[in-house]
């Protein structure tokens, strides 16, 4: 495939916008062009076309997908709607690059895995976490046995307040593309630290021992109210959830996500009876190197925020183009929206949950 493919961008806010911010650099012409974006705020998409170097912008959707320039979306809109606007892309025969999380159910991931396959679509679903060198080779220090005897792990994070997403800067000012407001992280369907946020531990941590087997947990909303300027704004997702997940043979995790804390890097530490792995550290070793770079982030793309989420998008071009599947792959992504999605049924019920939904992680000889 020579010609560049058309990008479609779902959304104008803070994701999308600084995924735009990599789109548009020069190194990415030979391989991808800003078709498209749309957003239903009146003028935003309009605004960010212009700021970005998009093609079009659209305030619908539907107008986006009958655009013929655009062969990928990457779905940049609140959580709860991923679902439905997967589906919609498949249907216009549209690649899709879904940021975190992918769908909020098992059942939805499901058909949107069955959907894509039948229209021969590629799905790409952020994060890709083992993408990342230093994750790659955690996972190959514990199939080669480093670690001896697996006993437990921790991982998690402290997203739960809310205040990183009142104050992004896409927020705090007073034009369309500044003053977006936060509110669906608050609310059901899809908000909540766990599917915006820890989801990237819960993709790293299976990524390296595998899929989990059950899963229990305890859940609740520490915070009950936030206020998004004048607006007050009502926690309805948990915003303080700890998972514990079972990986057989009496491997256990904590997964947490909490109002306060002090998680560092969010990546998990592994301990075993000869070895543990520390954040990104093997003992002494340490495992996140500085030259460390993503497959398509060098440059400036290095120094942009979000160049992981730009990474993935540019594993399904590749992809689309090349024919070479990316690991940030749809079952692995539906294996973890399985994990939150039982985990808050287990704090519902009480009754530890059976997890059915299984990846491939990666093997010893792809590392």
């Amino acid at each position: 495939m020579s010609n560049p493919l058309g990008i479609g961008v779902v959304g104008a806010g803070a994701i999308a916008t600084r995924l735009m911010a990599h789109l548009r650099l020069p190194d990415t012409a030979g391989k991808v062009k800003l078709a498209a974006v749309c957003d239903p705020v009146p003028g935003r998409a309009e605004a960010a076309a212009a700021r970005y170097g998009a093609a079009a912008g659209y305030e619908s959707y539907e107008e986006l997908l009958r655009d013929p320039s655009v062969d990928i979306v990457t779905i940049c809109s609140p959580i709860g709607l991923h679902y439905e606007q997967g589906v919609m892309a498949i249907e216009a025969g549209k690649h899709v690059h879904f940021n975190k999380t992918m769908t909020t159910t098992t059942a939805d991931a499901d058909d949107l895995i069955r959907r894509a396959a039948a229209a021969n679509v590629r799905l790409v679903a952020s994060p890709g976490m083992m993408i990342n060198q230093a994750s790659r080779r955690k996972r190959k220090l514990y199939l080669e046995g480093a670690l001896g005897q697996l006993a437990w792990a921790i991982t998690g994070t402290t997203m739960g307040d809310g205040a990183y997403h009142l104050n992004e800067d896409v927020r705090t000012g007073s034009d369309v593309l500044s003053n977006v407001n936060p509110g669906w992280y608050f609310r059901k369907p899809g908000g909540g630290p766990i599917y915006d946020a820890t989801v990237y531990p819960l993709h790293e941590l299976t990524g390296i021992l595998g899929p989990a087997k059950r899963v229990t947990a305890l859940s609740g909303i520490g915070i009950p109210e936030h206020w998004f300027g004048q607006e007050r704004i009502e926690t309805e997702m948990d915003d303080s959830t700890i998972l514990l997940l079972d990986f057989g043979q009496a491997v256990h995790a904590v997964v947490y996500s909490t109002i306060a804390g002090a998680a560092t890097e969010w990546a998990p530490s592994i301990y075993g009876t000869k070895g543990a792995l520390v954040g990104s550290k093997f003992g002494d070793e340490p495992l996140k190197l500085e030259d460390d770079r993503l497959p398509h982030v060098s440059g400036e793309h290095a120094e942009l925020r979000e160049a992981h989420v730009y990474e993935d998008i540019m594993q399904l071009v590749r992809w689309v183009r090349e024919d070479i599947p990316s690991v940030a792959n749809a079952e692995h992504a539906r294996h973890v929206i399985e994990i939150i999605e039982s985990g808050y049924r287990a704090a519902e019920t009480g009754i530890t949950q059976e997890l059915r939904t299984t990846f491939e992680p990666l093997a010893l000889s792809e590392l």
